[in-house]
């Protein structure tokens, strides 16, 4: 029935009507794009990929990127699980996440190739098929790689009941081997396979630090098709740094030399730290520097003993450099009440030992020769001039300020996606579970507020026309969002990391969680917080990561009655001892949820060798009776929204309110 607007109404939206006039000129293109729009709220709906924690394991990541967390391989075993081996599936599905690579490896070993090509070209074009299924033409035609395009889709539109075809199909198979493309081609399917199997990737934030190669992370996703971030804690610290605020450069140099991942810097974003390795040699010649030695994997091969002792003496160089920094800080945002995390003042130097309320306290390492008791927090002249061409190297780094701008474009502090609220770490609450006031510059601010204030704050540090006092106060923030007691990043007591380094007594290291982690198992909580978002629907989730899920003890990532999940799992090896295991993530695909629980990857040279994957276990979340479609989702929410102004427009064509356009219907 044809829907009858009333005059006011399209008088009302007239503008928009002939706004939109301009790219739908006539009854015929109204009526096509509506039967086209209609028709694309009847597919399933796209696989959304949550991930979060990555901490620079740039091997697994990529790794969990081509196998879409084991969804690749679970097509592959429902085409070919009755009529290929196992092993013949694990040599498929490694030659998709690494085609490159594993034709190479074949080629040294197949002694029929053109066999080899024949049958796997069948193969691919059949997962292809699969993976493509719930897409547009449109859509997959975006997706095509250029110089294949025509035959890709070609193929991907064969029907095994088309018999009339089969001649021609089998015919470009064979053709493009016989014209030696084959390898070219198999790497663009497999990549196009890789590109359809996640419609959309959101990283849940802890893009940095830890692992190796946080560098080679952001350069995969800058150049990924779909993806969003929410910023976490180490992500906004290394945003911080960039933004040239000191304390947050001595933290991110601290926490790269306490791992022994120097190649994220140097090689990756080309910090120079010969000046830091230069000062902590002759300042720390002495110093053994014992509880300053990099933390790294037992099987490591990559630094010999003199390399681990001068790491050791640039982390402690590098630390007493933060302390001061920090409390010069503090100093200057009283606002911020972190007057107690200044702790130089409190050692007792003669006697060395650590006083405070009273109490004293054994210290670990008591050497301090860039320490002047009488003014334990002024920089020597040498410290000072670290500091500057440290902040200089950081402030050139051509490929940092890429990376960073890449997090703006595509991030912000939480994402609502398909009823699914995304945030790393926390909300602040009170001790009633009511949403905590923060004060921020001045302004009090909660919730969703809080959040959205945050945005804009870090937003400012990098736009040119912040007023300067303004962009000195977001510029400063960074560093309250990596430590500060009512960051929604950080939600502690305290950041303890000189108790850590220098106190013996462990009750000292002690971080006291926030309110939030203390009363997210509510699920009276959770929806409170869901409200607060504005999130609605029947199956309506939290989605975080940040903390850690210890799976050795028994501690589950599905909480509040399933409303909240955790996806940190401990991408970083650093973790691995804590967790028991190397990372959750999470799929989200037409038929409900799944949380992907992976072991720890082994490395991509051995899964190109030998096939292997990561050992993933998956756990059913939350499944549907019926597919959900894109009409369920957000996106079918927009496209809806557009139908009703192309159904409009084709009124006012019809009823002679817009005139319709005879551009493309007349030839002189």
């Amino acid at each position: 029935m044809t829907q009858i607007y009333s005059y006011e109404k399209i008088r009302n939206d007239m503008r928009l009507l002939e706004l939109l006039s301009q790219s739908v000129p006539d009854i015929g293109a109204a009526c096509t794009e509506i039967i086209n729009l209609e028709a694309i709220l009847n597919l399933p709906k796209g696989t959304e990929h949550f991930l979060a924690d990555i901490h620079g394991e740039y091997e697994a990541f990529q790794h969990i990127l081509k196998n879409a967390s084991g969804n690749i391989k679970r097509k592959v075993n429902e085409i070919f699980g009755t009529t290929m081996r196992e092993s013949e599936i694990r040599q498929l599905c490694s030659l998709i996440y690494y085609p490159e690579q594993k034709l190479q490896y074949i080629k040294n070993s197949e002694t029929n190739l053109n066999d080899f090509y024949n049958i796997t070209l069948h193969q691919l074009v059949s997962v292809c098929q699969s993976v493509s299924s719930k897409y547009t033409r449109s859509k997959v035609r975006k997706a095509l790689p250029k110089e294949f395009a025509y035959i890709i889709e070609e193929l991907l539109h064969e029907s095994p009941q088309d018999y009339n075809k089969q001649a021609y199909f089998n015919r470009i198979i064979e053709t493009i081997v016989s014209t030696g493309r084959a390898d070219e081609f198999i790497c663009a399917i497999c990549n196009l396979i890789q590109r359809l199997s996640i419609d959309q990737l959101h990283i849940l934030g802890d893009i940095f630090d830890r692992g190796p190669g946080a560098h080679i992370i952001m350069d995969t996703l800058c150049n990924y098709h779909n993806f969003d971030i929410q910023w976490g804690n180490h992500d906004a610290l290394w945003m911080g740094a960039a933004a040239g605020n000191d304390c947050c450069i001595a933290n991110v140099l601290r926490l790269t030399l306490r791992y022994g991942n120097l190649a994220t810097l140097e090689d990756g974003y080309g910090i120079n730290l010969v000046p830091l390795a230069t000062f902590a040699m002759e300042t720390y010649a002495d110093d053994p520097c014992h509880y300053f030695g990099p933390q790294l994997d037992k099987d490591d091969t990559r630094h010999n003993q003199k390399a681990r002792r001068l790491i050791a003496q640039m982390h402690k160089a590098i630390s007493i450099i933060q302390f001061k920094l920090e409390a010069a800080m503090i100093d200057s945002r009283p606002e911020w009440h972190m007057q107690e995390r200044k702790q130089l003042e409190h050692i007792d130097f003669e006697r060395k030992v650590f006083v405070r309320d009273g109490k004293e306290y054994a210290m670990r390492d008591c050497y301090f020769p860039t320490i002047d008791p009488k003014s334990p927090y002024r920089l020597t002249a040498e410290e000072q001039e670290l500091v500057y061409k440290l902040h200089h190297s950081f402030s050139v780094s051509d490929k940092l300020n890429k990376h960073i701008q890449c997090l703006f474009s595509h991030g912000c502090m939480y994402g609502i996606f398909n009823s699914n609220l995304l945030f790393h770490a926390s909300v602040p609450l009170n001790a009633d579970g009511s949403l905590k006031e923060v004060d921020i510059n001045g302004e009090k601010v909660k919730g969703r507020a809080l959040l959205d204030k945050i945005g804009l704050v870090l937003r400012s540090a990098f736009n040119s026309d912040t007023e300067p006092k303004e962009r000195k106060f977001a510029v400063d923030y960074f560093w309250y969002l990596w430590c500060g007691v009512d960051s929604p990043l950080f939600d502690k007591s305290k950041m303890t990391t000189f108790e850590r380094y220098f106190l013996e007594d462990k009750t000292t290291h002690t971080e006291e969680k926030g309110y939030y982690y203390r009363l997210r198992d509510d699920e009276k909580v959770c929806d409170m917080i869901l409200d607060s978002f504005g999130v609605t629907g029947q199956h309506r989730h939290i989605i975080n990561g940040h903390v850690p899920v210890r799976v050795g003890r028994g501690e589950t990532p599905i909480k509040a009655n399933g409303k909240l999940m955790v996806i940190d799992g401990g991408f970083a090896k650093a973790y691995h001892n804590t967790t028991g295991i190397a990372g959750y993530t999470l799929v989200f695909h037409s038929r409900g949820f799944q949380l992907v629980q992976h072991e720890p990857f082994t490395s991509a040279e051995e899964a190109i060798k030998n096939g292997t994957d990561i050992v993933s276990t998956t756990q059913i979340v939350e499944m549907s009776t019926q597919r959900m479609m894109v009409r369920d989702t957000d996106k079918g929410a927009e496209l809806e929204s557009q139908i009703e102004e192309l159904k409009e427009l084709l009124y006012a064509y019809r009823h002679g309110f817009i005139k319709e356009s005879t551009k493309n219907k007349f030839r002189y």
